[in-house]
């Protein structure tokens, strides 16, 4: 039986013969959903981390789709990824790795369904994950928005992630230098605009009707004609965050951003900030932040590279900020951990120090929210009061003025 957000999972603690089954909140819009992958290669660019290689991406499409058939759901990641997600979870959560059926846990997705036709398509969001991070921890909002009408599409960002699985099992594991942080952060944000850049191209192809897949592997039927790039965003946690403002700065075809907790520095806690905190945009740009940063709260009144952005840039701009709330909190770890601290005895602090002391369902609930109506306003053009200040609906949303 699924696990609603904030109630616990099954009360019995799983045996190692039958690892706990874990479940993500349903999404709330009116459109089923539809996912496929896409394996793409640059062809024109060597790999940053690996010499004599081309740059190759891993990229997960969702959408809304036709109403139910019989596809299958889609996984929430495949065996190989799911196994090393297990083993560094595990060691990060203290307790041992086959605990849990990461290969068994479903979205609510349909691998290959046919898109939902449309006469102009939907807009495009494009999803970038945290620093060394998988794409699959952003599908409680990636679903969400992909359910009211957006095309959004996930990408792993190869040899930095941990973890990259290609199509036939091949698994392309984490390949980072021994170098400094700041200039690993420099080589990893610019590689991570590149790959955006290149997605988008690809995105173009598929809209025009083409195959960008590698494999050339069978799309869903009317999948490119339900891209709409005229309109167009991003955004992303942590370090995906930093990439998607980053992207904006130098491509234009990104008409709106949105930054969940992320720094906008090359390296934890130094000054050497990424260009777009000096330029600024001129296109509309969320922050959301949680917790404490340095021991201040993560906020543009706070966090300098956050303050010097919010005045260099001069499109429409909010910062809103969860107190109560932590890092991982703006991924699924919100919905997940509490499941797991349901059962397992995990190491201590783990979790509020993960995704904080706030109310799990409440949070996921009012994150859904604003992060739709910040699409909604800025590439539907249809105007959202929520925006516009406080409200009793979502009292772990502070505005910062």
């Amino acid at each position: 039986m699924p696990v609603a957000i904030g109630q616990t999972a099954p009360a019995s603690t799983p045996s190692s013969s039958t690892p706990l089954r874990l479940s993500l909140p349903a999404p709330t819009g009116p459109y089923p959903v539809g996912a496929t992958e896409l394996h793409l290669v640059d062809r024109d660019r060597t790999d940053p981390w690996v010499s004599g290689r081309p740059r190759e991406l891993m990229a997960t499409v969702w959408y809304p789709a036709r109403p139910a058939g019989r596809e299958p759901l889609a996984p929430y990641l495949p065996p190989l990824a799911a196994k090393l997600y297990d083993e560094d979870l595990a060691a990060t959560l203290g307790i041992d790795a086959g605990q849990v059926s990461w290969a068994g846990l479903a979205t609510h997705a349909r691998k290959g369904a046919p898109a939902l036709a449309t006469h102009s398509g939907f807009p495009v969001v494009v999803y970038s994950p945290g620093a060394e991070r998988f794409r699959a921890e952003g599908t409680i909002l990636v679903e969400e928005l992909a359910s009211r009408g957006y095309v959004v599409v996930t990408v792993d960002h190869t040899y930095e992630t941990l973890g990259v699985e290609f199509p036939g099992g091949r698994l392309e594991t984490q390949r980072l230098p021994d170098l400094a942080p700041t200039e690993v952060g420099r080589t990893m944000i610019r590689t991570r605009v590149r790959d955006t850049r290149f997605l988008l191209d690809q995105l173009a192809v598929l809209a025009a009707g083409g195959n960008p897949d590698a494999g050339r592997r069978r799309l869903p039927r009317g999948l490119g004609a339900a891209l709409d790039l005229s309109r167009a965003g991003m955004f992303g946690h942590s370090g995906g965050g930093f990439t998607a403002a980053e992207a904006m700065l130098v491509d234009r075809r990104l008409d709106v951003g949105a930054d969940l907790d992320g720094s906008m520095a090359y390296g934890s806690g130094n000054s050497d900030f990424g260009d777009v905190v000096t330029r600024g945009l001129d296109r509309p740009f969320l922050l959301l932040g949680a917790g404490l940063s340095g021991g201040k709260p993560h906020t543009h009144l706070e966090a300098v590279e956050w303050r010097t952005f919010w005045a260099n840039s001069t499109g429409w701009k909010l910062d809103l900020y969860v107190p109560d709330g932590e890092h991982f909190s703006f991924t699924d770890h919100q919905a997940l951990l509490p499941q797991l601290d349901a059962v397992f005895t995990l190491r201590e602090g783990v979790v509020a120090g993960s995704i904080g002391t706030v109310d799990p369902s409440r949070i996921i609930t009012s994150q859904r929210a604003y992060v739709a109506a910040f699409f909604d306003q800025h590439l539907r053009q249809r105007a959202q009061p929520l925006l516009d200040g406080p409200s009793p609906k979502h009292p772990d949303i502070t505005f910062i003025r």
